[in-house]
């Protein structure tokens, strides 16, 4: 099968939802409870946009929505600007076909092109998928948070990992008013 990885369009904000509230009702992936309306991916999709941010989704022949990827700031400070927090989802029936580590490295490439320094991956401890796709595209692990979450009725894990996206790259230069 071919698949093709584009910018997402509005028309795919529909199917971008469904693959989202799949992640929410059905795992751990996404700590939200709630399946959530096409007006919240709206405002979503529209902020991503509004800052720079890439929302790429990746297809099929028949431009089927498949999984979709995206990044974002990490944190609201400043001193956080050069590094994004991303997120990587597959349709439950395409889950490992190998669409995930395509959608990873368009979503590092995009980083880099960016300019941004490190990109940040929270996991669900659990989830071995996601953090072996994470080990493969480079990631190293450099936290672990126990029980800072619950879903399903029961006490998450959280697990940091990071990309150094350009190592060895010098700090940013002060700018003085």
């Amino acid at each position: 099968m071919t698949f093709q990885i584009r910018d997402a369009q509005p028309s795919d904000l529909p199917a971008i939802r469904d693959i989202y509230n799949d992640a929410v009702l059905n795992t751990t992936a996404i700590w939200n409870e709630q399946a959530v309306d096409l007006g919240n991916r709206q405002a979503w999709f529209s902020a991503r946009r509004s800052q720079g941010y890439p929302v790429r989704v990746i297809i099929d022949a028949e431009d089927n929505v498949l999984g979709y990827a995206s990044f974002g700031d990490w944190r609201p400070f400043d001193g956080f600007r050069h590094t994004v927090e991303h997120s990587v989802y597959v349709s439950r029936d395409q889950r490992g076909h190998g669409l995930g580590p395509l959608l990873m490295a368009d979503l590092i490439e995009r980083a880099r092109a960016c300019g941004k320094h490190v990109m940040v991956a929270a996991i669900e401890s659990g989830n071995a998928a996601s953090i072996r796709l994470h080990e493969r595209a480079g990631f190293v692990t450099t936290g672990q948070m126990p029980q800072v979450g619950t879903k399903f009725g029961r006490w998450l894990d959280l697990t940091f990992m990071q990309l150094v996206l350009n190592p060895g790259a010098p700090p940013p230069a002060v700018v003085k008013e």
